[in-house]
C-alpha cells in the first residue's frame, strides 16, 4: 500500500483521480472539497470532505467514490466524513481546476481577490466560454446543477454555464 513517500501522499495521489460526478472533468482535489487526510497505523485512513453546499445531492456518491478509490489504492480501512465548518468556497478550487473548467467550456468562478491580477468586480458579466466576448446575459440563476448559472452570449448566441462564486 505505502510507497516511499508514505500513506498520506499515496492517499492524495488516489484522491487526485476521483472525478466529481456532476462535472467529471474536475476531481475532488481540483474542487478543494477534500479538507483533511489522516492516517493512523491500526486505525486506517480518515478523509474529511466539505460539500460544495450542504444540500449537494452528489455528496453520498462522492463519499463512496473516494472510499472505493482509496481501497483500490490499498487502504483496507477507510472512513470518509463531512466537515461542514468552515463552509466550502470557490476560493478553495485549484488553479488547475479553473483551467479544466475553462477548457470544458464552463466559465470558472472569479479568483479570490488576493490572487487576482486585476480588480475585476465579482458581479461583472462573465466572458463567453466560446468566443470570450463580455456581451453576455444571465438566463437563469441555476444551470444543470445548483452550483452553476446559465448564460448566453449575445455576440455568438451560444449558451454556456458559469460556476457560481460561493
Amino acid at each position: 500500500m505505502s510507497s516511499a513517500l508514505g500513506p498520506i501522499d499515496d492517499a492524495w495521489r488516489a484522491l487526485s483521480g476521483v472525478p466529481d460526478p456532476e462535472i467529471p472533468v474536475l476531481t475532488v482535489v481540483d474542487l478543494g472539497i477534500v479538507r483533511s487526510v489522516e492516517f493512523s497505523e491500526g486505525v486506517g485512513l480518515s478523509v474529511g470532505i466539505t460539500p460544495t453546499y450542504s444540500g449537494c445531492p452528489a455528496t453520498a456518491v462522492i463519499r463512496e467514490h473516494i472510499a472505493t478509490a482509496l481501497r483500490a489504492a490499498g487502504f483496507a480501512s477507510v472512513s470518509v466524513h463531512e466537515v461542514l465548518s468552515p463552509a466550502w468556497t470557490t476560493d478553495w478550487m485549484s488553479e488547475e481546476g479553473r483551467r479544466k473548467l475553462q477548457a470544458y467550456g464552463m466559465v470558472p468562478p472569479p479568483r479570490p481577490r488576493s490572487r487576482r491580477s486585476d480588480e475585476s468586480a465579482d458581479d461583472a458579466p462573465p466572458l463567453c466560454a466560446r468566443c470570450a466576448s463580455r456581451a453576455t446575459e444571465r438566463l437563469s440563476e441555476f444551470g444543470s446543477t445548483p452550483c452553476k448559472a446559465l448564460y448566453r452570449c449575445t455576440s455568438c448566441l451560444e449558451p454556456f454555464e458559469r460556476f457560481k462564486c460561493i
